[in-house]
């Protein structure tokens, strides 16, 4: 392995078609054929072999609304999730500011999952040593992923909300000299990644839409649950694009942080982590829903499980296509996702020409532990349970639990910020109130094309 491998440019990564030919060509092959081989960083994209983005549209017969949901998938990226793009990004970036150089630097991951994963997979990629610190109670697939691709991991105590004990653990490793903590909540790579690369692959999936005959090729809202709160910077992007977008965040029920200062433990894996992170621009979220983690894990259930799924197709009116992707596209965030997206289309009362667009960050291969401790708690699926849960979770979302972002609570959402990253992680006030004008964002988003600049100069071509 030569001392330093790289990847593709943030421009690559939105427009594959512009890798060179022969590396393209050989990421697709070995996408199947050898995914720990390192050219499968220039699979890290939205789009399939062809160049188009891949998402899904949910029926009304599931959704039970008008508008169109459109969900891009996560479930073909090299680790599974979409989180691999964040975490490759952040390396990337690292590396060519000369922060970290593999054979010397330790990576660690701090990490409730996915990020943790794909750390686990591009670290060893790139020539480092890597570890993970994600909590104890997270799925047991996690934790046979991480350590699948080469890396160790570390548990810490507690669930997806005990993110303290995450910073805590990193705090103590970093006082290591060769290692370095590559944390996803404060990276602005991570932000960079999901403005660049998700927000404008959503713009092109409404696109694709109007060319096909759905919808009126704009985004109405961007639906994203917050765990780093990288993914929601496709707002960013999508609100310059198309000014009537509205940026929609997700916390789950048991954990309202930013609802009401709340706290709690709660098992939407990836979510809700009890702090509002330094790369969110909560300033720019027009609403805030919560959702309920049993909710969303019930809903899998329904995907995941084959009567679940013969009630959808034989009763409920869901094409046998739709059933089959249901059961594999998705984890418990990407249900909670759709949850969220149901309920702006109700509370924005969003027609039929209106693009409601979420994402599905992982797929069912992380949860089938969590499945099956849903059955000895709930009961296996059946008939009567597959159409209670239709009916009452998904036709049956309620407008509930929705907060508007008017001036006073951005103010406040911003304001726990000062908790995290002033009192225990070291930013300044200054530091903090920068964040408070867009044109702090606006240098942030800008740094894409640097970035991509110092790639192509580093690996030469």
């Amino acid at each position: 392995m030569p001392k330093h491998v790289y990847g593709p440019t943030f421009e690559e990564m939105l427009h594959p078609d512009r890798i060179p030919g022969d590396i393209r060509q050989k990421a697709l092959k070995a996408l199947k054929d050898a995914p720990l081989n390192p050219i499968n960083l220039f699979n890290i994209t939205w789009k399939d072999a062809a160049n188009r983005v891949r998402y899904i549209v949910l029926e009304k017969a599931l959704t039970g609304v008008d508008a169109n949901i459109v969900v891009l998938y996560g479930k073909e990226f090299p680790t599974g999730s979409h989180k691999v793009g964040p975490t490759y990004s952040v390396a990337m970036e690292n590396q060519l500011h000369g922060e970290i150089e593999p054979g010397v630097h330790t990576l660690v991951w701090p990490s409730t999952g996915n990020y943790g994963i794909g750390g686990a997979w591009v670290g060893p990629r790139l020539g480092y040593k890597s570890v993970v610190v994600l909590p104890e109670q997270m799925s047991q697939e996690r934790f046979d992923r991480i350590k699948s691709y080469g890396a160790t991991y570390i548990a810490t105590p507690g669930c997806e909300s005990n993110v303290k004990e995450i910073y805590d653990a990193c705090k103590e490793l970093s006082k290591q000299g060769e290692v370095r903590v590559l944390n996803q909540f404060e990276a602005m790579a991570n932000y960079r990644f999901h403005y660049h690369v998700t927000g404008n692959s959503v713009a092109e999936a409404v696109g694709d839409l109007k060319d096909r005959g759905v919808g009126n090729g704009r985004a109405a809202a961007f639906i994203s649950a917050m765990g780093s709160a990288g993914t929601i910077a496709a707002g960013d992007l999508l609100k310059q694009r198309f000014a009537e977008c509205r940026v929609v965040g997700l916390e789950p029920i048991q954990c309202p942080t930013l609802y009401m200062n709340g706290y709690g433990g709660h098992d939407i894996q990836g979510i809700g982590d009890k702090h509002v992170t330094w790369i969110h621009n909560v300033l720019n979220m027009d609403t805030l829903i919560c959702v309920d983690d049993i909710e969303s894990k019930k809903g899998l259930q329904l995907f995941s499980d084959p009567a679940g799924r013969e009630y959808l197709v034989k009763e409920a009116g869901v094409s046998q296509e739709l059933a089959d992707k249901l059961a594999t596209h998705f984890g418990i965030s990407g249900v909670a996702n759709i949850l969220g997206a149901i309920k702006a289309a109700k509370f924005y009362e969003f027609g039929p020409n209106d693009n409601v667009v979420t994402i599905a960050t992982d797929n069912f291969d992380r949860y089938p532990s969590v499945m099956a401790e849903m059955a000895k708690t709930y009961g296996s699926m059946n008939r009567e349970r597959a159409a209670a849960y239709v009916e009452s979770i998904f036709h049956g979302a309620k407008l509930d639990w929705i907060q508007e972002g008017d001036r006073l609570n951005r103010q406040r959402w911003f304001n726990l910020k000062y908790y995290t990253w002033v009192e225990q992680q070291g930013k300044t006030v200054a530091e903090l109130n920068a964040q408070r004008s867009q044109d702090w964002w606006q240098g942030h988003q800008e740094k894409v094309a640097e970035f991509d600049r110092l790639l192509r100069e580093a690996r030469g071509f």
